[in-house]
């Protein structure tokens, strides 16, 4: 469970850092958000265990519900991070271009 949640802070750290010194160049915008499903399965992990957890033993519930959270917000950092690519996609080629879908969208790949 700990160990998911640093994996999940070292790589959404990693692709902002990434989109940061590398000046979002269009290269770095187009590889960076390919790492986004990662972050998710891991978020995705965490909760999972964390769930169960609770189930087995409810008097962890508020301390869990805390770690949920702050999985949940790094996830929606490499979220963020793949929509500053997307943009830095558009300034460039003047398309914009979806690089990841969420569990609820369908992934388009050029909208006009």
């Amino acid at each position: 469970m700990l160990v998911q949640s640093v994996e999940n802070v070292k790589v959404g750290s990693r692709l902002l850092q990434e989109l940061v010194v590398e000046s979002a160049t269009l290269d770095a915008a187009m590889a960076i958000p390919k790492e986004d499903d990662h972050v998710d399965n891991l978020y995705n992990q965490t909760h999972r265990v964390l769930v169960t957890y609770m189930i087995s033993d409810p008097s962890i519930i508020d301390r869990a519900n805390l770690l949920i959270w702050a999985a949940h917000n790094l996830e929606r950092m490499a979220d963020r991070v793949t929509n500053i690519c997307e943009r830095t996609i558009y300034v460039a080629t003047g398309e914009m271009k979806e690089m990841a879908k969420s569990d609820d969208e369908e992934e388009v790949s050029l909208v006009s």
